[in-house]
């Protein structure tokens, strides 16, 4: 039922973040400018001209639209019954691109493959590189950031042909580190996060999460700040005009309250009825970013789990301009995931295994490298100025370490009677003390 209106509006994170708006009742605020000492730096172009469309080759749309499959085949991979979630498939893509320039293989087939690139990682990088100059060059109204980096095990550098390939094509920030405290590497990482999410993602990684063969941490920063389509010199949503109202969440639950905004007046935007949902398209700032609404005819599960065949392209073909007067709840939702799982049932397996082929991202032959874990989290706002929204990748790599000197394995096998001590470390006191005979 109407619950959908909330999740639908996840569709609009595949981008990301913060302008100079008109005037409105929440103005969108400057970026952190706190100064720390030595940040990782951001090397990502900024826009210094607008232009009025991505410039896509014929080949290079299809690419989007492939690309595109992936976010409706995440959303029943990653939705909870009953709960609002977030993603970014975007940042999902920078992230494991970059990753990808470091396998071979299988590896390196697995995960171009479930992008929606097939086996063509080329076409994969020019695709990225292409986006992060010109996506953030649309809209002078609307703030649009990606930012990649990359945080070294300073034992195990990078292969410098790697090195180059994801600082020329993906504009990341590799610096080199000791990792002998994870303290101070979940800190490099979050401080990272925060200053390229506009402070929305400040805690990525708990320092417990950064583990003792740790090789490599690939993060991807996606941020995203706009207002709405500012029409005849008027707001799109009135604070004075939000109000509490019925919301129901379905699943036989009865209906609760949410604040819900309302357009002031009919506005001519594009929408569809394609049978099972409506879907509804909602400009920012200029129009060339938009929200689109899926709302459900049934339940929002039934809708999900179809997500997978939609055609993106097709349902976008079908939206006409018709007179639309919209009532949303206003929300703010925020997501954490760890994917290995979701990504395996996207066929990206030898990845996270010890057979992963890896071989071509560290200079130590001897490294054999694994993604540990891929984590992303994502927050969204929505409120009658516009929309922020904001997502982290982080892949983790580690790996099988060398050791040039192997201890000779010790056999302790406890098969006799034996005696034990339980003591306290800090002062040697003994607490217990025993002896075990079998009996």
């Amino acid at each position: 039922m109407k619950k959908s209106i909330i999740v639908a509006a996840v569709l609009a994170l595949c981008i990301g973040c913060d302008p100079e708006t008109p005037e409105v009742k929440d103005p969108i605020q400057d970026p952190i400018e706190d100064p720390i000492e030595d940040p990782i730096q951001v090397s990502s172009p900024q826009p210094t001209e607008f232009i009025t469309k991505v410039s896509l080759t014929a080949e290079e749309a299809a690419m989007v639209q492939s690309g595109n499959s992936l976010t409706f085949k995440l959303f029943p991979l990653l939705r909870q019954e009953g709960k609002s979630f977030v993603f970014s498939p975007l940042s999902l893509q920078y992230a494991l691109g970059m990753t990808a320039n470091g396998a071979s293989g299988k590896t390196l087939e697995e995960i171009v493959g479930a992008l929606g690139f097939g086996d063509d990682l080329g076409k994969l990088n020019s695709l990225c590189n292409k986006l992060l100059n010109e996506l953030p060059a649309l809209d002078n109204e609307v703030k649009l950031q990606l930012a990649d980096a990359i945080l070294v095990n300073d034992q195990y550098p990078l292969l410098p042909s790697f090195k180059e390939k994801v600082e020329s094509t993906y504009y990341a920030a590799v610096e080199n580190m000791s990792f002998a405290d994870p303290d101070a590497v979940a800190a490099r990482i979050n401080d990272w996060a925060s200053r390229n999410t506009n402070g929305l993602i400040d805690k990525m990684l708990e320092a417990g999460q950064i583990q003792p063969n740790a090789l490599a941490f690939l993060m991807n920063a996606l941020y995203f700040k706009a207002p709405w389509v500012y029409e005849g010199g008027q707001q799109l949503f009135d604070s004075d005009f939000t109000q509490d109202e019925d919301f129901y969440p379905g699943g036989g639950s009865d209906a609760i309250k949410v604040p819900t905004m309302h357009t002031i007046e009919t506005h001519w935007w594009k929408y569809a009825d394609m049978g099972d949902f409506q879907i509804l398209e909602i400009p920012y700032a200029h129009a060339k970013f938009a929200m689109y609404i899926l709302l459900p005819k049934g339940e929002l599960g039934g809708l999900l789990a179809a997500f997978p065949s939609l055609d993106w392209n097709d349902i976008l073909s079908k939206m006409n301009y018709r007179g639309t007067a919209l009532r949303i709840p206003k929300f703010e939702t925020s997501s954490s995931y760890t994917l290995n799982a979701a990504l395996s049932a996207l066929g990206v397996k030898k990845a996270f295994t010890d057979d992963a082929q890896f071989n071509l991202m560290f200079q130590d032959p001897e490294v054999r490298a694994y993604i540990d874990k891929v984590i992303q989290k994502a927050r969204i706002t929505v409120a009658e100025w516009g929309t922020e929204a904001a997502a982290v990748t982080v892949v983790a790599m580690c790996g099988a370490l060398p050791d040039e000197n192997p201890p000779t394995p010790v056999y302790f096998t406890c098969d006799h009677p034996f005696a034990y001590l339980i003591a306290e470390k800090t002062s040697g006191t003994i607490l217990f003390a025993g002896a075990y005979c079998g009996n």
